[in-house]
């Protein structure tokens, strides 16, 4: 569960010896339409902030928490699909059971009466994870190997409206120093070195379409998106790759309470490529960084009923696969994926809803913490 630590405000003070004036102020903790718990009034404060802990549940790092400061500009509930997204700023820090840990920092912000949009980010992070190789070897997934993957850097990215749509054209910059670590050497040929520091820099020219309702929670709309990676020694980086992306997700109401998403990606990899920035298959219920392979493709729906007042039932289903040209394995591997969830609708004014996954794999069972789309997207 969200944990609600608190929201900075200035205090009216009157001066000494004048009567103090009694004002009903609106709750910050409690909607005035229906009376129910609601903190639209916490993210409403122009100098406020938001402190939030999100537990963490990924079954590839083990349980742990996040933490950290949020602020949003403004509320969405007469935004235009696509138009009047609130500017954001997050500061924080992570760390889980199984010893990994990083701090990040990231905003969001929105210039030119909304045709241009900026983001910026930093990461520091120390991850413990299991290598089962690009392929399917029947020796790495009975015994994977451990490494330790610590990258730190940084990207910047802007995105420019084209005319008065909601198509968008970008270009950014991405820099990441990382150091990866394995526990003991690997004995097989091909696998990565035991321990090696790399540098990764490059352009990634993009191309989106988002006309979703609610950055949050959508409920109508389309978001599309390509993104190409264009990695070379003569922009930072090491190794000479490329790296496309594209992600599609639609969204459609069924009835007024019942709200059908259905989400595409595939990844495709050329060149160079750090193991470490291989595609793997990223749905709820598999474990990150566990299906790897130069090329990935997956699709996941979900369906929300908003069954009585602010509460939901969710129920989702993915498939995914990731295969390689890598002779001595298996060529693809695959999964499938799926689970069920609720959501309390925790602010209304911006369609933030929040709640629990308990999502169903082939490795293991995992629970998620959700705060707004589990497909999240800026």
């Amino acid at each position: 569960m969200i944990v609600l630590l608190g929201v900075a405000s200035a205090s009216a003070q009157t001066p000494s010896g004048a009567p103090a004036e009694t004002t009903v102020s609106p709750s910050k903790l409690r909607s005035s339409e229906d009376g129910w718990f609601d903190v639209s009034g916490f993210l409403d404060e122009k100098y406020g902030f938001l402190p939030v802990a999100i537990p963490i549940t990924e079954p590839a790092v083990g349980f742990g928490a996040a933490a950290g400061l949020s602020f949003i500009s403004k509320p969405l509930g007469e935004a235009r699909p696509g138009f009047g997204r609130p500017d954001i700023t997050l500061v924080g820090g992570l760390a889980t059971e199984n010893g990994s840990w990083g701090a990040l920092a990231g905003d969001v912000r929105h210039w030119l009466d909304d045709r241009l949009e900026t983001q910026v980010g930093f990461t520091y992070l120390s991850v413990n994870l299991d290598f089962h190789g690009l392929g399917r070897d029947r020796l790495l997934d009975r015994h994977p190997l451990r490494y330790n993957l610590e990258p730190k850097g940084g990207f910047l990215r802007a995105k420019y409206r084209l005319g008065d749509s909601a198509a968008w054209a970008g270009l950014g910059y991405v820099f990441s120093a990382t150091r990866v670590t394995f526990d003991e050497p690997p004995a097989a040929p091909g696998l990565p070195e035991f321990r090696r520091d790399s540098k990764v820099g490059g352009l990634t020219p993009s191309f989106t379409y988002d006309s979703r309702d609610n950055l949050f929670t959508a409920t109508r709309g389309n978001y599309v998106e390509l993104v190409v990676g264009l990695f070379s020694r003569a922009l930072g980086g090491d190794d000479e790759f490329q790296r496309m992306q594209l992600t599609a997700m639609h969204y459609v109401p069924l009835l007024s309470t019942l709200y059908l998403g259905l989400r595409g990606d595939g990844t495709a990899t050329f060149g160079d490529v750090p193991f470490y920035l291989r595609p793997f298959i990223s749905l709820r219920g598999a474990p990150i960084m566990r299906y790897q392979g130069e090329q990935v493709a997956q699709i996941e729906a979900e369906l929300r009923w908003q069954f009585w007042k602010r509460f939901s039932l969710v129920g989702f289903a993915g498939l995914g696969a990731a295969w390689s040209e890598v002779t001595r394995f298996e060529a693809t591997k695959k999964v499938a994926t799926g689970g069920v969830g609720f959501r309390y609708e925790l602010a209304r004014k911006y369609g933030i809803h929040a709640g629990l996954d308990i999502a169903f794999g082939p490795d293991n069972n995992a629970v998620y913490v959700q705060v707004g789309s589990a497909w999240s997207r800026p």
